[in-house]
């Protein structure tokens, strides 16, 4: 036992050496995280998009319009920067790019509503850009429907109805929301907290398989078999020692960011978090030494984890639910260590439910690790017959 631990320290200095050699681990490692980091937690800082470029179209210049658009720039998602003449003028800025929507009010809208004939207010709004418009649609959707309560509710007191008659009547059933897990409703809290882990897994999943290839490739592959007697599994766990070290250091960081300094939901404790972003590292591992030692050739098994990394982000559910998804994008969501990640997020940060409910995820996450044991001996065959494919 004294022997391999000094074999794997060996190979472990060996391969930190390799490392402070070749800017790129420094770059793909560190410098491409933390820039990550930055960008996205600054990016939406705000939690949601406020003052959106809309426009207006008010045909109708009423008082019943002019309060319209008052309540309606008062949301703060919607920033009205222009009041266009007429509804040409208003789809020619929006195609443009000017704004991402404009909200419509006819001619005769003040005068239709008091004698009940139901005008038509119209709303616009560019679905190219998907958040924009669909924030936009809501705050526009919401005015409109307030608008014509209001309108129904002075015909309701004219006609003699008592304040309490007339919202009884317009709305009957009152509704008592409550955003549970986000009730900030954050966008930043469901986005980054998958895209950070999402990226860090990335870089995990290219370093691991470019480190392992590159000894093929520079054909240093026996000299680092022979420092570990021959043995693959001790090979290996010398050689991603370091960059395990450094990737968890990461890992740490964004916790502290996201939960320490940001103040997200973490409603059982960084503890589960902390552990399913190791394991997070360790599967990525695990899976990039699987693909390494399947496929013995660098641009392709470092393709392919480069592939599986990307997928693994819009499949994991964060931006699409999974049970949306065909039925073969369902099965295969399962192969993502990102997907259990996720799971255990909802779980663990955002719903607190206790720990044993997310226990299969944990179990999935350490299936990812110990994969490499199906194929690893290809890896060895190779290295030792020089078999390298470029």
């Amino acid at each position: 036992m004294p022997l391999t631990k000094h074999a794997v320290l060996k190979i472990a200095y060996r391969e930190l050496r390799r490392m402070t050699s070749r800017p790129l681990y420094v770059l793909s490692m560190v410098i491409a995280p933390l820039f990550c980091y930055i960008f996205f937690t600054s990016l939406m800082k705000e939690g949601l998009p406020e003052n959106l470029p809309a426009g207006v179209v008010d045909a109708d210049n009423s008082s019943v319009s002019r309060n319209i658009l008052r309540n309606l720039d008062a949301y703060q998602q919607t920033g009205f920067i222009r009041q266009y003449s007429n509804f040409a003028e208003a789809r020619n800025a929006m195609q443009k790019g000017q704004i991402y929507g404009f909200f419509y009010i006819p001619k005769g809208l003040e005068h239709d509503a008091s004698n009940q004939n139901q005008p038509l207010i119209s709303i616009y709004t560019n679905g190219s850009y998907l958040i924009p418009s669909s924030l936009l649609y809501r705050d526009m959707k919401t005015m409109a429907t307030m608008a014509s309560a209001a309108v129904g509710r002075q015909v309701l007191l004219a006609k003699g109805a008592g304040m309490d008659q007339a919202m009884g009547f317009l709305q009957p059933i009152q509704i008592d929301m409550h955003a549970l897990g986000n009730p900030m409703l954050n966008y930043s809290v469901y986005l980054t907290n998958t895209l950070l882990p999402a990226i860090l897994a990335l870089m995990v999943l290219m370093i691991t398989c470019f480190s392992i290839h590159t000894e093929l490739k520079d054909g240093t592959a026996r000299e680092w078999l022979d420092m570990a007697d021959g043995d693959i599994l001790r090979a290996v766990s010398g050689k991603l020692l370091p960059q395990t070290a450094l990737f968890i250091l990461m890992a740490a960081i964004y916790l502290i960011l996201l939960y320490g300094i940001l103040g997200f939901p973490h409603n059982n404790g960084i503890w589960p978090m902390a552990l399913a972003a190791v394991m997070l590292i360790l599967a990525s591992q695990g899976f990039a030494v699987f693909i390494a030692s399947a496929i013995p050739s660098l641009r392709w098994s470092l393709s392919l984890c480069t592939l599986w990394g990307v997928l693994s982000i819009p499949i994991s559910g964060f931006s699409f639910p999974v049970m949306g998804m065909p039925p073969v994008l369902r099965a295969l969501s399962w192969l993502f260590p990102l997907r259990h990640y996720f799971l255990i997020y909802v779980d663990q940060a955002l719903n607190g439910v206790p720990f044993m409910c997310s226990a299969w995820f944990y179990v999935a996450l350490l299936g990812f690790m110990i994969m490499p044991l199906l194929d690893i001996w290809l890896l060895k065959r190779t290295a030792y017959k020089y078999t390298y494919l470029p």
